[in-house]
């Protein structure tokens, strides 16, 4: 069964950084492309960014410039880095696997950019 695991979220103040991680078990993320969403409260679930190989990553224009996304495929893990946050940054963000298996998503991790 593959399982997503999200990790890293927390309070952090306007301008600050975070780095989310998504861990993956029972599959090898170096097959499959990788997405982080995010989701505030009220809203819709959006893209934040996506990579398909370890060298390539896209991103949504609200966050070129400040996110980053990396993959470890000997960690089986995806990190997101967030710097320079912004209160409209915050919501609940989730990594998604676009898998042979279909599509799994990570139980989300909750960032809260506030001062």
């Amino acid at each position: 069964q593959v399982q997503l695991v999200e990790s890293g979220g927390g309070l952090v103040q306007p301008g600050g950084s975070l780095r989310l991680s998504c861990a993956a078990s029972g599959s090898s993320i170096r097959f499959y492309a990788m997405g982080w969403y995010r989701q505030a409260p009220g809203k819709q679930r959006e893209l934040v960014g996506a990579t398909v190989s370890a060298d390539s990553a896209s991103y949504v224009d609200s966050v070129k410039g400040r996110f980053t996304i990396s993959r470890d495929n000997g960690k089986n893990t995806v990190y997101l880095q967030m710097n320079s946050l912004k209160a409209e940054d915050t919501a609940v963000y989730y990594c998604k696997m676009i898998s042979s298996a279909g599509v799994i998503w990570g139980q989300g991790t909750q960032v809260t950019v506030s001062s």
